[in-house]
């Protein structure tokens, strides 16, 4: 047994919360009666009170709250096979994470801009396998060519400026990883990089990585991320302030958007160039204009185990512990 939304396990506090609560007031409401009456008093005052009962209800409805959030884990058992055949590109990111994208003339920063714009290309995938790639001084395959979108986000959202700890920007560390990357097992699929930078390349030699990418039939489009004229580059310190990246002689980094290499390698590999705005990113516009028209061939005919949802069992139990609830009566019949 599995369960697919493990994300609202931290709901179970919230049995534990109700169960202190009844406990306690439990204990509040038996101070009250004792201070009412004699021990031996009670049982004939409180005729209409019964203390066992009183514990069964609050059994009953700890005990629905469980099962509703049993229910919303979703959980799964047994499998049914079923036939799938998937069409669809090869799509890796790679993305700059090199501290020049913690800039924030692009709000709430270039680097978390990224990452929400790739939640919502990932949403619109039809059974393309995508990768990620992180780069700044050097790169390294972040997640392999994959249809488990769930698990690339996972990886996405895990991006930050200080994942390789090589400084710099060699983008074309980026685009010879992929060629090694795609080399594994795309062949005969349509392959697409998607190099998202600002531009600020200070090693390697870009646009020569891009027509070896051509050479191996490789598509890369660009995405420029920042404004021309630029924004000082913004880190925590060890305090955890914000506080400006200075250089080796004390001045203060400015981070430009350079579009003309970003122009380059989309020009030498046959891709497309976009610069990156707040109201349209450029990821949707290549997903939906420049890849999905890209002839699609089969990738795969295979059988995949498919999970049966059983989030109905739990779920009646606690409708039938909530509908039992009213008929135990708190009085002695």
């Amino acid at each position: 047994m599995k369960f697919a939304n493990l994300q609202f396990n931290y709901f179970f506090l919230v049995v534990a919360a109700v169960a202190v609560v009844y406990y306690f007031a439990g204990k509040r409401k038996k101070s009250l009666l004792n201070n009412f009456a004699n021990a031996h008093l009670l049982k004939s005052l409180a005729v209409s009170f019964n203390q066992k009962k009183e514990n069964t209800r609050i059994m009953l409805l700890l005990t629905a709250l469980l099962l509703m959030i049993i229910a919303l884990l979703r959980p799964q058992w047994g499998f049914v096979w079923q036939d799938v055949q998937r069409k669809g590109a090869d799509i890796f990111v790679a993305v700059d994470v090199s501290k020049s994208m913690l800039t924030r003339d692009v709000l709430p920063s270039r680097l978390e801009r990224v990452k929400l714009a790739i939640e919502d290309l990932t949403a619109q995938l039809q059974g393309d396998r995508i990768g990620l790639i992180a780069f700044s001084g050097s790169a390294f395959v972040q997640c392999p060519l994959t249809i488990d979108y769930n698990g690339f986000l996972l990886t996405a959202n895990d991006l930050n400026a200080g994942i390789i700890p090589r400084p710099g920007t060699n983008i074309a560390s980026a685009i010879d990883q992929a060629i090694a990357s795609f080399s594994a097992g795309s062949e005969g699929t349509s392959r697409t990089l998607i190099i998202i930078t600002d531009g600020e390349s200070h090693e390697g030699d870009a646009a020569g990585a891009a027509a070896r990418a051509a050479e191996n039939k490789i598509k890369i489009h660009t995405i420029g991320v920042g404004t021309t004229e630029g924004e000082l580059i913004s880190i925590p310190d060890e305090n955890g302030k914000t506080m400006f990246l200075k250089d080796e002689q004390g001045q203060v980094v400015k981070s430009r958007l350079n579009e003309s290499i970003l122009q380059e390698i989309a020009l030498k590999s046959g891709g497309t160039y976009i610069k990156s705005t707040p109201i349209q990113f450029g990821l949707d516009f290549l997903y939906k204009n420049k890849i999905i028209f890209a002839d699609p061939k089969d990738i795969t005919n295979s059988r995949e185990k498919k999970l049966l949802e059983r989030f109905q069992v739990p779920l009646i139990l606690a409708l039938l512990l909530l509908c039992w609830e009213p008929f135990v009566s708190k009085r002695d019949e």
